[in-house]
Formats: structure tokens, C-alpha cells, sequence
């Protein structure tokens, strides 16, 4: 009964509510383009990326005590406190600092011994040079643009329709430009495993989006509100499935690089709903539209003609 009300809706204010997906583009490519002007970057970059060291420590700890100490001993340094949990409870805490060396990196070591009790076991420390992380980023991201240039590629070979193919790279571009803005607000920080992460969202919006399209063009029976309730029955099984485990993964896991890459998928979820059920759809019922009013004028002044 639910799902009725929201095709009926949609049915009625499908034009209108492609407002939704366009002012969410748009107020994206704002926030990164203020990332870009205030931090230099498009993105929060983590440690892996930017060089720096991570210092992780196995003991119960206050993580706003230590975190308001460091700042105050090492001010202006960027240096990022995060707790380890396990099942909700804490188990550890993680410092994110810019030091690279062993001069840098003894200081920090010092001061955090005369807040928290730790021995040498519970204590590991891992170390990135700039220019590794640096060129770790670039590779990386040039895997990802030439994922979704194929990824678009595969698109027009597949459909050989303009319109359509255009609506399927737009949809995969604003869920990538969008989970990047989003994942900025967020305060997280981009690592190695997060990139992984918006590369298998590329394989998701693919997915959706040619579901929908396929489902609409290539099918003939039943009307377009037909063919789009079925698509999106089908639609929605998936991202429940996949919400189901990402959910289930946020809340089980202690491992902070696991939870980087749910809380990257999770904001794709969502923000694909949006590019591919309202945003393509649109454009797709639209494109269909004005394809059969022309086809329909063809017929109607051959008719005439003969």
C-alpha cells in the first residue's frame, strides 16, 4: 500500500521533484569547491594519503580529555583522536598526527604517556612519507576516473541511445560528486580503503541504473508505470539487502578502516535512490515521452501526405 502512495506521488510530480537530484548536485560541487579553497583538497584525506603517522593504543582512555591536551600541547597541528570500539564498547583510541620521523613522532609519544597508561604491547605506530601517500592518491584516483570513464563507455555501447546513456553517466556522476561532499561533512578522513570503497560504488550505480533503463527501453508489454514499478520492486530488494549488511557491519565492527568504507557505501545508498529513481527515471519517462509525440507527428503527416 506504501509503495502505491509513492509511485502514485511520483506519478503525479515526476518533473517536480527532479528539482531534488539537481539542487543536491549543485550544493555538492559547492562544498567541494569550498573543500578545495579552504583545505587545498577535494576531500578529507587521511594519513595513508597525505603522510603522517597513526598511533594506535589498546587501553580504555577518555578520548576528549586526550584529544583537548594534544591540541593544547602541539596547537595548529591537525592531529585527529578517534576511539576503537568493539560492539559499542571502547577498546582503544587512535592518533592521526602529521609527524613523519622519530624526532617527530617522540614528542607526541611523551606527552601521551603522561595521560594514558600503556605499555610497550599495547602501542603500535605506523608511518607514511608524504610523497608515498601523495602518489599512492594520484594512482588511485586515476583508477577511479578510468573506471567511470569505461564504466560509460560500456553504457553508450550497450544502449546506443543518446538520451539514455547521457542519464546513466549523469546519474554516476552526481552519486560520486554527492558521496564525496556528503562523506566531507561527515568529519571522516579518506584512506586507501575508502578509494576501494567508491570504486565498488561505481559497480552499484551501474547496476541500478541500468536495471532502470534497461527494464523501460527495452520492454514493450504494459505502459511506463509499469515497467518502473517493476524495476523498482526490484530496486529496492537490492538496496535493503545491501543496507541490511551495511547496517549490520557499522554496528559489529571495531575496525575503523570497516567502518570508513560502510559509511562511504551507506551515503551512496542513499544518494543513488535519488539519482536513479527520481533523476533518471525522470528523464528517461520524459526522453519517452517526447520520442512517441514525435514518432506519433511522423505517422500522423504520412497519413495526411498520402
Amino acid at each position: 500500500m506504501f509503495k502505491e502512495k509513492v509511485i502514485h506521488f511520483y506519478d503525479k510530480n515526476y518533473k517536480k521533484l527532479l528539482i531534488l537530484p539537481m539542487l543536491l548536485l549543485v550544493l555538492s560541487i559547492a562544498q567541494i569547491a569550498y573543500q578545495v579553497y579552504s583545505t587545498g583538497d577535494f576531500i578529507n584525506k587521511g594519513t595513508s594519503l597525505k603522510g603522517g603517522s597513526v598511533i594506535s593504543i589498546s587501553t580504555e582512555t577518555d578520548v576528549a580529555v586526550i584529544r583537548e591536551f594534544l591540541d593544547e600541547r602541539f596547537p595548529g597541528q591537525g592531529i585527529n583522536v578517534r576511539s576503537i570500539t568493539d560492539t559499542g564498547r571502547q577498546i582503544g583510541v587512535t592518533i592521526d598526527t602529521p609527524a613523519q620521523t622519530d624526532e617527530e613522532i617522540t614528542p607526541i609519544l611523551a606527552a601521551l604517556r603522561e595521560r594514558v597508561q600503556f605499555g610497550d604491547d599495547d602501542i603500535t605506530v605506523e608511518i607514511t612519507g608524504s610523497s608515498l601517500g601523495s602518489s599512492f592518491f594520484r594512482q588511485t584516483f586515476t583508477a577511479l576516473i578510468i573506471a567511470f570513464i569505461l564504466m560509460s563507455l560500456v553504457v553508450f555501447l550497450y544502449f546506443r541511445m543518446f538520451v539514455p546513456s547521457i542519464a546513466v553517466v549523469l546519474a554516476g556522476f552526481s552519486d560520486l560528486v554527492e558521496t564525496v561532499a556528503i562523506f566531507n561533512l561527515t568529519g571522516y578522513e579518506l584512506s586507501t580503503a575508502g578509494i576501494a570503497a567508491f570504486l565498488m560504488l561505481i559497480g552499484y550505480f551501474v547496476d541500478a541504473n541500468i536495471l532502470l533503463t534497461s527494464r523501460v527501453l527495452k520492454r514493450r508489454e504494459g505502459t511506463f508505470l509499469d515497467r518502473f514499478k517493476g524495476a523498482f520492486t526490484t530496486g529496492m530488494t537490492m538496496i535493503t539487502a545491501t543496507f541490511a549488511a551495511v547496517i549490520a557491519a557499522l554496528i559489529f565492527t571495531n575496525s575503523p578502516v570497516v567502518r570508513e568504507i560502510m559509511v562511504i557505501l551507506s551515503i551512496g545508498l542513499v544518494v543513488d535512490v535519488i539519482n536513479t529513481w527520481v533523476q533518471n527515471a525522470a528523464i528517461l519517462r520524459i526522453y519517452l515521452e517526447k520520442d512517441s509525440t514525435h514518432k506519433d507527428a511522423h505517422h500522423s503527416h504520412g497519413g495526411h501526405h498520402e
